[in-house]
């Protein structure tokens, strides 16, 4: 049976994702596989490269042929050169820096806060005006008025 490391396509339309998988090479690009060894996620920055590598190195080793985009993957995972006896097997794959867990933002962003409470408003309280007495002068007038009335 002759086998391909191929990619099986998932994701929506403008957003493809992608399986690194072991089929038999008479399958459709997205039916029945073997064995899922990877992902692959073009569109993140950067792209999102899983392989299994001993998995890859298993299957390369019992005669599957990748693909094309699958055989450049695994060179930049180094899977292939580690495979052939090359040179150059930590491959070339670039990592994304790790976000800060949602503790650690947490903590940042309560920190911030506190420091906005404790400096002064930037601009000061409007003072009351007179205004209300004068109301209750008038109101009280009023109220004479409708008494002797």
């Amino acid at each position: 049976m002759a086998v391909k490391i191929k990619l099986k396509r998932l994701g929506k339309i403008r957003n493809p994702q992608y399986r690194i998988v072991v089929a038999d090479a008479r399958t459709k690009r997205d039916g029945r596989a073997i064995e899922e060894i990877g992902k692959y996620h073009p569109k993140e920055e950067p792209s999102l490269i899983e392989v299994n590598s001993e998995r890859a190195q298993y299957w390369l080793s019992v005669g599957a042929q990748p693909t094309e985009p699958v055989l450049k993957i695994l060179k930049i995972t180094g899977d292939w050169q580690k495979f052939k006896g090359e040179p150059g097997a930590e491959g070339t794959l670039k990592v994304a820096e790790p976000k800060p867990d949602r503790k650690a933002r947490y903590e940042a962003a309560l920190k911030e806060a506190m420091k906005e409470d404790e400096a002064p408003a930037t601009t000061p309280k409007a003072k009351k005006k007179a205004k209300p007495e004068s109301k209750a002068t008038e109101s009280g007038e009023a109220a004479e008025a409708k008494s002797e009335g």
